[in-house]
């Protein structure tokens, strides 16, 4: 763990403000429910303040003007996570998230607009790929989980090379099980780098870690908490390295 982690010895993750952000206040609860502290970074500063991990969350950087994450890449914190992630620090993009990771060359491919052209918010069945990553070692691979999912700009698209190394080498983190919700090239819905600390994907895990505000489950109504384990996990790959 960094030099700047909480006198108690809690994980410290930095969840990123953008103009245009939606989802940092959910994120950051996320943060906290799975025992973690959630610290505030802005994007207009070259300052990660000592964290140990960094979310990137959804909404609409910059008004998703250009492209999706096209402008939010630009910012000076983005220069830092960067350096940050090529370093080993864990690295989470949550839908515009995600699209920044691919603008930012930290994940390949791109995202563009959802094949029906539509906006899609729905709960949506994942199958875990990679359970070996620093966001997901607390999964089992094949594992299936439910998340809310919510865009317009989530469709994943590759050229075939790119798609065949991400099959060949296990990178693909998690894929859309049943009807595909947005035309994502091999039904794919989160991919991970080569190092398993960097990783992104369209839907949000962090509207699903708290009963009673989830997803629908088989406990009940609404009771769905797949998406803590995102947290937990990357919380428990901090503390094994302090």
């Amino acid at each position: 763990m960094t030099a700047g982690a909480d006198d108690v010895g809690g994980a410290r993750i930095g969840v990123v403000t953008f103009p245009g952000t939606l989802d940092d206040r959910d994120a950051a609860r996320a943060v906290r429910r799975a025992g973690g502290v959630a610290v505030p970074l802005w994007h207009a500063d070259h300052d990660l303040k000592g964290v140990d991990a960094v979310v990137l969350p959804g909404g609409f950087s910059y008004g998703d003007y250009l492209r999706a994450g096209a402008i939010a890449r630009f910012a000076p914190v983005m220069t830092e996570i960067v350096d940050a992630a090529h370093a080993g620090m864990p690295v989470l993009g949550i839908c515009n998230g995600f699209q920044m990771l691919t603008e930012a060359h930290l994940l390949p491919g791109s995202m563009i607009k959802n094949d029906h052209l539509h906006f899609v918010c729905r709960d949506q069945v994942l199958r875990v790929e990679n359970a070996r990553t620093a966001w997901t070692h607390e999964y089992r691979e094949g594992q299936e989980i439910v998340v809310p999912l919510k865009n317009q700009d989530g469709q994943y698209v590759a050229d075939d090379a790119t798609l065949d190394r991400l099959e060949g080498e296990g990178l693909i983190a998690f894929r859309y099980v049943g009807a595909n919700p947005n035309g994502s090239r091999r039904d794919i819905a989160g991919i991970t780098n080569e190092r398993g600390n960097v990783v992104g994907l369209m839907p949000h895990p962090e509207h699903a870690v708290e009963a009673g505000f989830g997803p629908d489950a088989e406990a009940g109504p609404r009771q769905g908490t797949d998406g803590l384990t995102f947290f937990t996990s990357v919380i428990s790959s901090v503390l094994a390295r302090a």
